[in-house]
């Protein structure tokens, strides 16, 4: 029998802290019942709430923390309020000390990303993290990164970013060699910046075995799932996420108002309903909740800060893949079959 994945939890993280933390821990350990849980936060308000739930009060160990991060602390506040003390922090550690095989938090995204790299620290042939997300698209989903962990990006930085984001895909959809495209303003060699030319040509020549090359593609392609990995930067790819949420979001409006306008629209909505319902789940953002923090000695899992408890468990159920799965030691592996260069510091 394998061991019980071991997650740590940041309890006050969030929009709602513990009132979605708790049940969305909850809905997980329903659906992963080897899940054990370390909470990080306030007892007097999370105690109550892990009672409510038996089987999640059997399956988890709250650990006392005085200090919650706030939404809209800045990274530097976040570092000098909660370093070594706060809920985020704490999980964090407890990655670091190998108590917990991987930290969830629906906090502050730049104080997390702030944190888990002071506290983690890179891989040795890692510049700077990424994040990376789940994209639905026509074909099923893909992986984008950078979505927004650092701005701008040399070649080296997209060429470990393609191999990270390839590592991320070989676990979640069990690809054996995914397909990576370079984001590019065209698909012709002869455009773009000239880091993501160099990036491409160092894919090209380096014929990885954990990845196939496909080239550049555009922003179209991203929906259509033309590869099963987009490398980008984090501007472009924050832009990019942004912009889709945007567009998904209007969609539905633009639906609703349409179905509701006439009598016979609402009627037809009736006879419609299995195929919006259908589509409903597919864009509901619920469903691919959880943005992987990639290129750290640990695993880090950034859930949306406004999800409820069936987006907070997703984001749980997606850090126990990550580490049932050890997906560091994958990208650690693969980084060291493309034999690059320690990163030193200067």
């Amino acid at each position: 029998m394998s061991s019980p994945i071991r997650i740590a939890l940041d309890a006050m993280g969030g929009d709602h802290g513990p009132a979605v933390v708790i049940p969305g821990a909850a809905k997980a350990l329903e659906r992963r019942p080897d899940i054990r849980f370390i909470m990080y936060g306030d007892e007097a308000q999370v105690r109550p709430l892990i009672d409510a739930h038996p089987a999640l009060a059997k399956a988890c160990e709250l650990r006392h923390a005085e200090i919650a991060v706030r939404m809209d602390d800045k990274p530097s506040q976040a570092l000098r309020a909660g370093r070594y003390k706060s809920s985020m922090w704490l999980a964090i550690e407890a990655v670091k000390k190998g108590e917990a095989d991987v930290a969830v938090s629906a906090g502050n995204t730049g104080a997390l990303m702030a944190m888990a790299t002071f506290c983690l620290k890179t891989l040795v042939q890692v510049e700077r993290p990424a994040i990376a997300a789940i994209w639905p698209t026509l074909r099923g989903e893909s992986i984008v990164l950078d979505v927004g962990a650092t701005i701008g990006a040399d070649a080296r930085h997209l060429v470990e970013l393609a191999v990270m984001g390839a590592a991320v895909a070989n676990v979640i959809f069990d690809i054996e060699r995914p397909t990576v495209g370079l984001l590019n303003v065209g698909v012709e060699e002869i455009k773009g910046l000239d880091a993501i030319k160099e990036a491409s040509q160092i894919l090209r020549e380096a014929n990885l075995p954990q990845l196939e090359y496909k080239g550049f593609v555009e922003g179209s392609d991203i929906g259509r799932g033309a590869v099963d990995v987009v490398v980008t930067e984090g501007f472009a790819g924050n832009i990019a996420l942004k912009t889709a949420e945007g567009t998904a979001t209007q969609i539905a409006t633009f639906l609703k108002n349409a179905m509701a306008r006439t009598l016979m629209s609402r009627i037809g909505y009736l006879f419609a309903k299995g195929a919006f319902d259908s589509l409903r789940r597919t864009l509901d953002p619920r469903r691919s909740n959880g943005g992987i923090f990639l290129g750290l000695q640990g695993s880090v899992i950034k859930s949306h800060g406004g999800t409820d408890a069936l987006g907070f468990a997703s984001a749980v159920e997606l850090a126990y893949d990550m580490a049932r799965h050890d997906l560091v030691h994958q990208i650690r592996a693969m980084l060291e079959k493309l034999q690059l260069e320690p990163v030193v510091d200067a």
